[in-house]
Parts: structure tokens; C-alpha cells; sequence
């Protein structure tokens, strides 16, 4: 028998057959990507975003929520990605929502205002 060829003639290892990855799905309703969401990409000003700040189910520590956007995941993860970074920590952006690690709520609310938004505080 030669040498790289199993008993049925075919080439063995990873580069054999090449029908997995040729798949394609049907979809009859819905969209082709079941995680993309149909929320329009608003400008800035004409959205009043709130920003709180909550304790609640984490375990005590303080965390600036930012709700209210309607904007696509990418353009929201790149604001999150900003914010992030003028006030120097973590987060992590959800549906329609920033959620930023510590108290940043009067920062966060003068860097919205700046970008356009309408930004209030909400809550104490």
C-alpha cells in the first residue's frame, strides 16, 4: 500500500474531504444571522440616553449602566470601547446597554453630552 493513502484511496488527515465546510443552511423566515437585531442606527441626538449607577446582583460592587441607545452591536461596542477608555476602566456593552465597572456617572454623562447624546442622570 502507498504511503499517506488509507485502504478505500483516500488521502488521510485534515486535508481530505472538503464537504463539511461546502454546508449551506436554508432559512425560510427570519434573517440569516438569528443574533442581528432590526434597531435602526439613530444619530446621537436623537437619543436620550440615562445613566445610573447600581449594586444590584453584584455582589456589592458599583457599576454605571447606560441605557436607552439604538444603535447596531458593532457601533455599540465601539462607544463601550471609548467610554472604556476615557474613564480608564473596564465594561462591556449588552443589548442596549454600556454597563462600565465603578462610579462614572457625572463623567460619563459631560463625555455623552459631548458626543451629541441626551444624557441624564438618573437615580441618586
Amino acid at each position: 500500500m502507498a504511503k499517506g493513502k488509507s485502504k478505500s484511496g483516500a488521502k488521510s488527515g485534515a486535508g481530505g474531504d472538503s464537504r463539511a465546510t461546502d454546508r449551506h443552511v436554508y432559512r425560510e423566515f427570519g434573517p440569516a444571522d438569528p443574533m442581528a437585531r432590526g434597531v435602526p442606527d439613530r444619530p446621537p441626538n436623537q437619543q436620550a440616553v440615562r445613566v445610573q449607577v447600581s449594586r444590584k446582583g453584584r455582589g456589592g460592587k458599583t457599576v454605571t449602566v447606560i441605557t436607552g441607545f439604538q444603535h447596531s452591536p458593532a457601533t455599540l461596542t465601539a462607544l463601550a470601547k471609548q467610554l472604556k477608555a476615557q474613564c480608564g476602566t473596564g465594561g462591556t456593552a449588552r443589548e442596549d446597554s454600556i454597563e462600565i465597572q465603578g462610579d462614572h456617572a457625572q463623567k460619563l454623562v459631560e463625555l455623552l453630552v459631548a458626543k451629541g447624546y441626551q444624557a441624564k442622570r438618573s437615580g441618586g
